[in-house]
């Protein structure tokens, strides 16, 4: 997704800059990299209630 922000704005046959940017697949990058970032935190953040309550659950 990452590689997908600079293909919006550089033509990559030529390596021209484009006269108009492909701004749909821009934001799709960004939202993609948006939908990542957030599952990843949920997921970490499921993992790290579940560790809590295994150690408390020792006590």
């Amino acid at each position: 997704m990452v590689v997908t922000i600079p293909i919006a704005f550089v033509e990559p046959s030529t390596g021209q800059i484009r006269d108009q940017p492909l701004i749909p697949l821009f934001y799709a990058a960004i939202g993609g990299i948006i939908v990542i970032f957030v599952y990843s935190s949920y997921k970490e953040r499921k993992e790290r209630q579940k560790a809590n309550a295994k150690r408390r659950s020792r006590k």
